[in-house]
């Protein structure tokens, strides 16, 4: 049996700008944070040699790959030329659809299975890229390629995407007081609103392309770029009044981007406490991030008042890898 591990992640920054309409235009920034909660991914053999069993919020049991109606799990086992004779298992301690980049970790985490099965040691890039091509050219989905380069990697980083696609990881260089502070300060609450990110994203790849977008997400590279520096300085207010500005860009995007219990709490975390506030990932729903530095009793206080969950994250610097090989 394999089991890979891998984290999701917290957009910090610059999201959006790693879609294929932005960035083949005009390049793009992002910064993103791997947290300690996990998909995790089972290999073993099938008792069946001549089928493939799959379960993950479903069972599946096909005679080949081509049968698999799961598009990443299909793609990726396609793509390593797996036909059958495998089970895989998912079960991952985040709720999917929550903006934190469930669909890349679980590609991710099969892709890292997958190659350990096959005896392939494989370049962190290499398995980011997998996971982006099956899902941007195998399976045309409107993503870009946040996700797949954040879980994979692990850590705290800024990426920078070329015109061509070329992705260069850079880890953020933060003092230990810097990275404990910024631990301490963003606060995570669950709206319990889920939604597609495809349908939002697409939605904003149309508006990029059409050019109703462009100046904003011009904008949200900018500010990626200033939190990027006032990360590295320490100056972690600054980068909480970022994080604001950034949302009143971001939530201008498209009108799906947020929505009235949204706008209420997060206008209510600004007044008990918060300097920053925003919603993780591509926007509608999910979790809500909250940078706080100051005293949080008030915040969490507000926010509980409203129904939301608080959850405590860590920051992964492992990334995906094999945590258990027999």
């Amino acid at each position: 049996m394999i089991i890979s591990r891998t984290p999701f992640r917290l957009s910090l920054g610059g999201g959006g700008t790693d879609l294929p309409s932005y960035y083949r235009r005009y390049g793009g920034f992002f910064i993103s944070g791997a947290v300690d909660r996990y998909m995790y991914v089972s290999l073993s053999p099938s008792f069946d040699r001549n089928a493939l069993r799959m379960s993950y919020s479903t069972t599946e049991v096909v005679a080949d790959a081509h049968e698999v109606s799961h598009g990443a799990t299909r793609e990726a086992l396609r793509l390593l030329g797996i036909e059958r004779g495998l089970e895989i298992v998912s079960i991952a301690d985040a709720p999917s659809s929550a903006g934190l980049g469930s669909s890349a970790s679980f590609c991710v985490g099969l892709l890292t299975a997958l190659h350990s099965y096959l005896r392939q040691e494989v370049p962190r890039k290499e398995l980011a890229e997998e996971a982006c091509h099956i899902a941007m050219d195998r399976l045309n989905e409107p993503s870009g390629k946040q996700d797949e380069y954040a879980v994979s990697f692990g850590g705290v980083s800024c990426y920078e995407i070329a015109q061509e696609g070329t992705v260069t990881v850079c880890p953020l260089k933060l003092s230990n007081d810097t990275l404990a502070e910024l631990e301490a300060s963003i606060l995570m609450f669950y709206t319990g609103i889920t939604r597609s990110s495809s349908s939002v994203l697409a939605k904003q790849q149309n508006a990029i392309e059409d050019g109703e977008a462009v100046e904003k997400m011009h904008q949200i590279k900018e500010l990626g770029l200033q939190s990027r520096d006032a990360l590295v300085k320490g100056e972690l207010t600054s980068f909480g009044e970022l994080m604001r500005e950034h949302w009143l860009v971001k939530r201008g995007v498209i009108d799906e981007m947020t929505a009235a219990p949204i706008d209420r709490w997060i206008s209510k975390a600004l007044r008990n406490g918060a300097i920053g506030a925003k919603l993780v990932g591509a926007g509608g729903g999910g979790f809500l991030m909250a940078f706080c530095n100051s005293d949080r009793t008030k915040l969490r206080r507000s926010m509980a008042a409203e129904g939301l969950i608080e959850h405590r994250f860590s920051f992964d610097f492992e990334g995906s890898k094999v945590v258990y090989n027999v």
